[in-house]
């Protein structure tokens, strides 16, 4: 079985959605309420981590293009493409 890093976002919280929904309908016998219970958890953390790792991606980007724009405002970018942190092989975000 796959550790819950290596899980995708969406089948992490698929899952956890699957989990909490068995705890909700109740008559489970204790010890597997428990375990559903730690399950969930885990997989509420995995999720959690997933989404802070996205959203400091997002943040690293939205830093990277303030600075370029401040750089562009001055004219030290006049001619050169817009590219993300890391993509310089890609297409560029925009022309300069």
């Amino acid at each position: 079985m796959a550790s819950e890093a290596d899980k995708s976002f969406e089948e992490a919280f698929r899952r956890l959605e699957e989990t909490v929904a068995r705890l909700e309908e109740g008559g489970l016998p204790l010890e597997e309420a428990l375990a559903l219970y730690e399950e969930g958890m885990r997989l509420a953390q995995g999720c959690q981590e997933l989404l802070d790792q996205a959203e400091l991606r997002i943040t690293r980007l939205q830093e990277a293009f303030a600075a370029y724009r401040e750089e562009a405002s001055r004219g030290l970018h006049e001619d050169e493409p817009i590219y993300a942190p890391g993509d310089e092989e890609d297409e560029p975000l925009a022309e300069g």
